[in-house]
């Protein structure tokens, strides 16, 4: 496996060794040894699985108290991945990490507890599946707005129009968000 790191402290880009010929392919999304090798050693409680159109923008979520570590990938289609640090001791707080996520590259994304976390679907019928250390808690949710000019987040947007939940609409600033301390 293949691990990428980021100029921003803690999430991973993995690359797992993929096995396929004629017939399809074979690799294991999650293995807590392998994954454990590169410091991902986590209790995860709960799996997710969206399915998006083309452009909707969903995003950027983050949950206090109850923050969530996630690892996610895409099964079918391709999106755009976002990580922010909001971690105010963290010294690169405000700023984030990108990956394109697609099932013809079959990578996963590592987004550690203290991260902002939102993606662009990138093609019809994107499936985004992703694993949580947490269970998801509505009346813990935040947003912060996936066009906030101080996190200059270079969203790939050539030909596509977002769409965006009324939720994520009324999102706040990053700068009137409370991260984590």
């Amino acid at each position: 496996m293949k691990v990428k790191r980021f100029p921003v402290e803690g999430p991973l880009e993995i690359e797992p060794r993929v096995f396929g010929d004629e017939r399809g392919f074979f690799m294991e999304s999650w293995s807590r040894r392998a994954f454990a090798g590169i410091g991902i050693d986590e209790d995860f409680v709960q799996d997710n699985h969206s399915r998006s159109a083309r452009g909707v923008l969903r995003g950027l979520h983050f949950q206090n108290p109850g923050q969530q570590g996630k690892l996610v990938r895409v099964a079918s289609g391709r999106a755009w991945d976002v990580a922010v640090d909001i971690r105010r001791s963290s010294p690169t707080y405000g700023k984030w990490a990108g990956v394109e996520l697609s099932s013809e590259k079959n990578n996963v994304f590592w987004i550690p507890p203290g991260f902002a976390h939102g993606f662009l679907s990138l093609a019809d019928g994107t499936d985004f599946l992703y694993k949580c250390t947490d269970y998801y808690a509505p009346e813990h949710e935040h947003a912060i707005r996936w066009d906030d000019p101080e996190l200059a987040i270079a969203w790939p947007l050539e030909g596509i129009e977002p769409r965006i939940s009324a939720k994520d609409q009324g999102a706040k600033s990053f700068r009137d968000t409370e991260g984590f301390a």
